[in-house]
């Protein structure tokens, strides 16, 4: 299909390609090489200078600022031929945006740079078993102590568990005021009183896991912004990161159609390749008709982000909540069209389907987004 990206983005997506011809990727690691594989991608994609487009220039980035249109450009080709290749990028992306627009100069100083090189892996831990979708629920305390804070709860499903040295974390500094009193942490994994209890397996392969925190203290200089900032924070990383989602959806849609584009034409049936047939004509012309709108929309919403748009949050919520919906059922249609072979274990369009199947839940589910949508429509 004709693309419809700017020259702009040519070089950046060469990169990536020729990058990925050089780096032979492990599509399915096992749980026991899983967390190894995990460390040597987000190295390699740091050594290599992809890394650094999460982090501005000043701090060993790649452009003066974070662009959302590099984010997304990584993202779909990384998911486009591995999705553990796209997760690393992503998460690291997710836990170094928080440090980027709410970090002192001296954070900024300190964490970044090693993020830009992918000496060091972030995570950002949000999530608890009571707080998912409504993240006003957390319960987590930070209690305020001599010289920092004290953590006391526990966060699951939090992405590169275990193998992060850096997390930010989000906890209530002030429970009577609810949102508003949530703060954000710098977290070192080798602090006293954090530990990684769980590795939790998920269908597509993810390092990630639960989190727990007794008695553990943060000195005061790793608080991010101020007390009580912390949600904003959160919401303004996710309304950023939202639309990367989409690029990944649209990575692994364009994959699983061009696999049922080649199949189509080299499967015969009754005399004659299925390609011939209007039935899989029609699931083709659906499948790019669904691609090609996802695109324009996930690259709306970062152009939306890169120019500092006033509906910058709702752009994306848009672009994440069509692009991986769409992307659901590319991916079903193509499995669909390659019959039996489609759900053999390794097959290419069985992966697919565990890879995709998540990107509608993290970072706001599609319930979520038709919520702010709405909202935002009945202001």
């Amino acid at each position: 299909m004709p693309s419809l990206h700017p020259d702009q983005d040519h070089e950046l997506r060469e990169k990536l390609r020729s990058w990925i011809e050089r780096n032979p990727l492990n599509l399915e690691p096992d749980q026991e090489t899983l967390e190894r594989e995990a460390c040597s991608l987000a190295r390699r994609l740091g050594q290599d200078g992809f890394m650094a487009y999460a982090v501005p220039r000043p701090y060993g980035g790649a452009r003066e600022t974070v662009q959302a249109r590099d984010l997304c450009v990584i993202r779909e080709e990384l998911a486009f031929f591995a999705a553990l290749a796209d997760v690393m990028f992503g998460v690291q992306a997710l836990g170094s945006y928080p440090v980027v627009i709410a970090g002192t100069e001296a954070q900024k100083k300190k964490y970044l740079p090693p993020l830009a090189r992918a000496e060091t892996i972030a995570a950002f831990a949000l999530t608890e078993p009571e707080a998912g979708s409504d993240a006003s629920a957390i319960s987590m305390r930070a209690v305020k102590v001599s010289g920092g804070y004290s953590l006391n709860g526990s966060k699951h499903l939090i992405s590169n568990a275990g193998i992060a040295q850096t997390y930010v974390v989000f906890a209530s500094t002030e429970p009577s005021a609810k949102a508003k009193g949530i703060s954000a942490f710098i977290v070192q994994a080798d602090s006293p009183g954090f530990a990684v209890t769980e590795k939790t397996r998920l269908l597509s392969p993810h390092p990630i896991g639960v989190l727990a925190f007794d008695d553990c203290f943060v000195p005061e200089s790793q608080l991010l912004g101020i007390e009580g900032a912390g949600l904003k924070i959160a919401l303004q990383t996710l309304d950023t990161l939202r639309c990367t989602v989409g690029a990944s959806a649209v990575g692994f849609a364009r994959r699983a159609l061009e696999e049922a584009i080649a199949h189509g034409r080299r499967r015969q049936q009754f005399g004659r390749a299925i390609a011939e047939f209007q039935g899989i004509q029609f699931k083709l012309a659906e499948m790019a008709a669904d691609l090609e709108a996802s695109r324009l929309l996930v690259y709306q919403a970062a152009r939306a982000h890169d120019q500092r748009a006033p509906d910058l949050a709702v752009k994306s919520s848009i672009a994440k909540l069509f692009a991986t919906e769409a992307a659901q059922r590319i991916v079903d249609q193509a499995l669909q069209i390659h019959g039996g072979n489609g759900v053999v274990a390794g097959h290419i369009t069985e992966r697919l389907y565990r890879d995709v199947r998540a990107l509608r839940i993290y970072e706001g589910t599609s319930e979520i987004q038709k919520l702010l949508i709405a909202r935002e429509l009945l202001k």
